[in-house]
């Protein structure tokens, strides 16, 4: 019998170190033997990616929240149809760099769309397709602040250069979301050294295997 693919999403405000924490966790799941596929969004495939160039970029004027989803919507029906869902199929495990979450929390919570907008346009372009498990990594503001400070140098992306009430509007979302779904959120405390932080990732995850 074919072993079960997983879908596994992480998601959180700028700064929380989901890249970082999604690497240890694909290296460890390899190290288990699994077959690990790591994506992010938008992206993931060819196309997701020139959508992601075009929104994130700070040239021109940008895009209002409306376009936002709509385009995020684009990126991810291309990204689960060609790779997230044909990985799974096959029984590889799918480590995601932000997933439909975060149109709820960044065009919804941020933006001011309705939770029911985004969620419409997830189940017309990606058939509702949902996560195993989603992983909210979270810290203070002024901790992001600092991380943000040193990995960008002040050049952040069209989204990440947003006001702090737009980011605030956007952590409080995410958590709304976990406290209402906690079947499918683990709430992981990001402070701490990489190493520290991935023990709790890697317990939440230990039911999946």
């Amino acid at each position: 019998m074919r072993a079960k693919g997983r879908f596994i999403a992480l998601e959180g405000g700028e700064g929380v170190g989901k890249s970082t924490q999604g690497r240890l966790l694909a290296e460890a799941l390899h190290r288990q033997g699994h077959e690990v596929v790591t994506t992010r969004e938008p992206g993931g495939t060819a196309g997701a990616e020139a959508i992601r160039a075009m929104v994130l970029g700070t040239e021109g004027d940008g895009w209002g929240a409306r376009a936002e989803a709509l385009l995020f919507a684009a990126a991810r029906a291309d990204h689960v149809e060609r790779l997230i869902l044909p990985a799974i199929a096959r029984g590889a495990w799918v480590v995601c760099d932000r997933f439909v979450d975060s149109s709820r929390a960044y065009q919804g919570g941020g933006g001011g769309l309705s939770d029911a907008d985004v969620l419409d346009l997830h189940r017309i372009g990606s058939g509702a397709l949902m996560p195993d498990v989603t992983l909210l990594l979270t810290v203070p503001p002024e901790v992001a602040a600092e991380r943000l400070a040193r990995r960008d140098g002040g050049l952040a992306d069209r989204i990440g250069g947003r006001d702090a009430d737009y980011h605030a509007r956007v952590a409080a979302a995410f958590v709304a979301f976990a406290r209402s779904s906690p079947e499918r959120f683990a709430i992981i405390d990001a402070q701490g050294t990489p190493d520290e932080v991935h023990e709790r990732v890697m317990a939440a995850v230990g039911g999946l295997a």
